[in-house]
This record gives structure tokens, sequence and C-alpha cells, in this order.
């Protein structure tokens, strides 16, 4: 018997077809499709001094968006799939140990460097095991129409308390790239060089408070067992105090962890922030010794800085982070950014004494090892993982020194009787 369909069957048949047509659109609309390429470049590693470069292969994976318009910030992710090198036979790597950080290029209609980083985060890497780095992060704010390329650079490798770099000894080629069309539609976000504008709140005392931007700053460091890069996320804030402002230096989120035991009283760190604009020099900040004596294996903090900034100028001034400098265990480190990145933008009012042309320096002691300063022999470095820290103390007995490439021991030599 043929079954009679209803004009109101009929109805919710083609309704229940329209919802379903309108969700595929739906998705098809809301859905950006993203890409992922996999390229493999030959790779020169080199550790520290007195460690042999290693050569190896990388492999990687570079995930984006096959699709943006102007204006848009994209997230991109490197996805290590083959490190240059394994864990040598020496040491076994510690769960939670390694950190990578590296460049991607953007080429084509809009050049950029694109800094990425990746999480502390791995597996326990027993001696001769594969090298297991996390996925590094980065974004791009897509400011040109056309057809934007992505590139795998030089990265870098931090293992426990040091730096092991990574650049290709080829040209790579692109892993991804991102077609930009015209609009002004999407998310914007600052890049970590750009100024800060301050924010302000009224205090019960009637001061007034400004908020700093948190900026990546790549420092290059001496140390005992030669140059190292490191990024540190610093921010500045200031309290406007009469027409002085009192000034806090922060270095943000976790740190490293010590090598060795360190004593109380005996790691120092201080800052050189430098003004721009309009004003001239430098202004001193310190911050307190280590309260409690730091044991091995625990995280090394840097705690905030404090100065006082008397203004020399009248107009609109920047503060950006300098050179940093830290004293332990009776010698010296010296960390100089490589470019000057602003975090702070102050509107100043010249004082009698002011900073204008030379330097000023807190209530406290003066600078001791600021900009200039070699810090010869130095026992650490700022961090390039989750916080710019005090990093290998290394000249210690028995202390191992972990490299993602390489490992080694240092040990002093026996006294001769």
């Amino acid at each position: 018997m043929r079954r009679r369909v209803t004009p109101a069957r009929r109805t919710g048949a083609a309704g229940a077809a329209l919802v379903l047509c309108s969700a595929g659109v739906l998705l098809g609309v809301a859905v950006t499709p993203a890409q992922a390429a996999e390229v493999s470049f030959a790779t020169h590693c080199v550790p520290p001094a007195g460690i042999d470069p290693v050569d190896g292969t990388t492999k990687v994976e570079i995930t984006a968006p096959a699709t943006a318009k102007v204006g848009d910030t994209v997230d991109i992710v490197w996805k290590f799939v083959q490190a240059a090198s394994k864990n040598p036979d020496i040491i076994d790597l510690p769960a939670n140990s390694v950190q990578p950080s590296g460049v991607l290029k953007a080429a084509g209609a809009q050049a950029a460097d694109i800094a990425m980083q990746g999480p502390r985060e791995n597996p326990a890497i027993p001696k001769g095991g594969d090298m297991v780095l996390s996925d590094m992060k980065g974004t791009l704010k897509l400011t040109t129409a056309g057809e934007v390329t992505l590139t795998p650079d030089a990265y870098t490798v931090n293992a426990m308390s040091t730096d092991t770099k990574c650049a290709p000894k080829e040209t790579v080629q692109k892993a991804a790239t991102i077609q930009v069309t015209p609009g002004s539609g999407g998310t914007s976000s600052s890049s970590p060089t750009q100024s800060a504008t301050p924010t302000k709140s009224a205090t019960p005392t009637g001061g007034t408070d400004f908020k700093g931007k948190e900026v990546q700053v790549p420092y290059a460091c001496k140390t005992p067992i030669g140059d190292k890069n490191a990024t540190s996320p610093v921010q500045i804030n200031a309290r406007k105090n009469g027409g002085d402002y009192d000034l806090t230096v922060q270095f943000k989120k976790s740190v490293m962890n010590s090598p060795a035991d360190i004593p109380k009283d005996s790691v120092k760190p201080s800052m050189e922030v430098v003004l721009g604009g309009a004003d001239k020099g430098t202004v001193h900040v310190e911050g307190p010794t280590n309260a409690q004596p730091i044991k091995s294996g625990d995280p090394i903090e840097i705690p905030d800085l404090t100065g006082t900034y008397k203004p020399g100028a009248s107009g609109t001034s920047t503060l950006a982070p300098g050179v940093l400098t830290i004293k332990a265990l009776g010698t010296t480190t010296t960390c100089t950014p490589e470019k000057s990145l602003v975090s702070l933008t102050l509107d100043t009012a010249q004082q009698p004494g002011g900073a204008s042309g030379g330097t000023s320096t807190s209530g406290g002691s003066s600078s001791t090892g600021g900009a200039g300063s070699n810090g010869a022999g130095g026992l650490a470095e700022t961090g390039s993982g989750d916080h710019g820290a005090l990093k290998a103390l290394g000249l210690v007995a028995g202390t191992a020194i972990l490299l993602g490439a390489a490992v080694f021991t240092f040990m002093p030599k026996r006294r001769t009787r």
C-alpha cells in the first residue's frame, strides 16, 4: 500500500534538509582552513666553548592558516619532528628540563622575524635518546595583502642551564604560505617591540601608577663558559612621587633551577634602565640579595629591582630594560640587550639635577658593572625560558652543565700535595 505524504511531512523533511545544508554552509564559512607542511634542513649546532659543534638534520612542521585578512593576528605552531642531535651518552635529562626557542622567517608580501618559543616540557630523556622538544608557538600581525611565506630559521635549545644554538647550513624551503586578502577585520595585538601606553590609576596617597608593557628582551651575556644569548620577559612600572618616579622592574613568570647549593646573601642583581625620547641617560635599579640559601635544583628568582627616576627633561620620555648585572659568589656577569625595547612611556617634567644627558641613580649604591662593563668571569646568565633568571652557576665542583646538543661536566683539578 502506497503511503501518503502529507504537506506537513514534506515541510518537515525539507526543513530538516535546509537546516543541515545551512549548518554545512555555516561550518564552511566559520572555519578557516589550516595548513601543515614538513621541511627538513641540514643544521649546525654550537654548544658553549669547549664542546665540539654538532651537525645533523632538523625536521619541523609549520602550521598556519591558509587564508587571512589584513589586520588579522594569526597563530603559528612550529613542531619538531626531529631535532638535529640526540642526547649524548653522558647524563640523563630529567623531565621538563628542556626548552626550545627560535625564529620563523616571514617573506613575500610582508617580511618579519617571528619569535617562536615552546614551554619547558619534555619527558625524561635517557643517555643517547632522541631529543624531545616541545612545540613552539608565535603570532604574526598581517599588514599587507598578498602571499606571505613562512620558513624555519635558527633555533636555540636550552637544557637545564645552558644554550645550544642551531642554524641552517643550507637554504631552507618554505614550510607554509598564507594568502592575505585586503580588509581590516580580525584580531589585533600589540607587537612586543611596540611602546606601551601607560595606564593610570589614582592611589589613596594621591600619586599615580604607570604600568608598563611586558617586553621580550634578547640579552647577550658574558659567562665563564663563553658568550650566551637569552631572552627574558621584563616589565617596568612606575609610581609618581612628587616630580620623581619610583621605578619597579619585574622579571616575569617562573625561574631557572640552580645547579648547585648557593648560600644566602650571595646573589645580587641590578640593572641600568635606559631613557629615551625627551630624556637621556640611565637609571640604576637593584634588588636585594637572596634571603635564604638556594639548594641545588631549586628555582633561582630575580626579585623586583627598584630605584628612583628624576626626569631631566620635559616631554615624552621612554624607559627600556638595559644592562643587567648579576653578582654571585664574588664574581660578576653582565648581560647586554641586543636591541632596545621600550616598556614604559611617561609624560615628564624636568626636575633639578635630573637625568637628561647623564645618569640618574637610585637612592642606594651607584651602578657597578653597568653599560660598557664586560663582566668578565661571571657565574650567571639570564634565562631564555619562561623567565629571565639566573642560570648556570658553572664553576662549582662537580656541577654538570647540560645542553640540548651536548653535555659536559666541569671538574676542578685536585690540589697537588
